[in-house]
């Protein structure tokens, strides 16, 4: 099912936005100081080109512990990103996601758009992994959770 959500959607658009992503990292990489954001450009880039089956989670949630991107400077990364580029990636999902809205086959690829939006606006410190491995890593901090919680009672 996957493989034929990620057909569709690159048949249906996506790959514009995906090399909306990789215009974006081509203009960064050409500035050498954007060379990080670049780096992630071309990453979600082919995310944004295969959405279905992966998703974008914090590198802090999938490793327990801070790097420079899920710290302080990755914040100051973000309010960068967004200012220069994030914004204007974010504004061409959403209004992806009205078209595909516009009918009904096309609502499960809005809400995708949604959702890259959502990552075009902070995507320091993010890592794209599939859905399992996601899935994973939040059970496992939801368990080392409850077992703080229980120790602390």
């Amino acid at each position: 099912m996957r493989a034929i959500g990620n057909f569709l959607w690159f048949v249906l658009g996506g790959v514009f936005m995906g090399l909306g992503w990789w215009l974006v990292g081509v203009l960064a990489f050409i500035t050498i100081v954007g060379i990080p954001w670049g780096k992630a450009c071309f990453v979600i880039g082919q995310f944004t080109f295969f959405p279905f089956g992966k998703e974008a989670v914090s590198r802090k949630e999938m490793t327990k512990q801070d790097d420079i991107g899920t710290g302080g400077l990755g914040l100051v990364g973000n309010i960068i990103w967004f200012v220069f580029a994030g914004v204007w990636l974010a504004i061409g999902h959403v209004l992806s996601a009205i078209a595909c809205f516009v009918t009904i086959i096309g609502i499960p690829f809005g809400i995708q758009h949604l959702k890259l939006a959502g990552i075009a606006l902070a995507p320091i410190g993010k890592t794209i992994v599939t859905k399992e491995v996601a899935a994973a890593a939040r059970k496992q901090g939801a368990e080392e959770h409850a077992a703080k919680m229980r120790n602390n009672v």
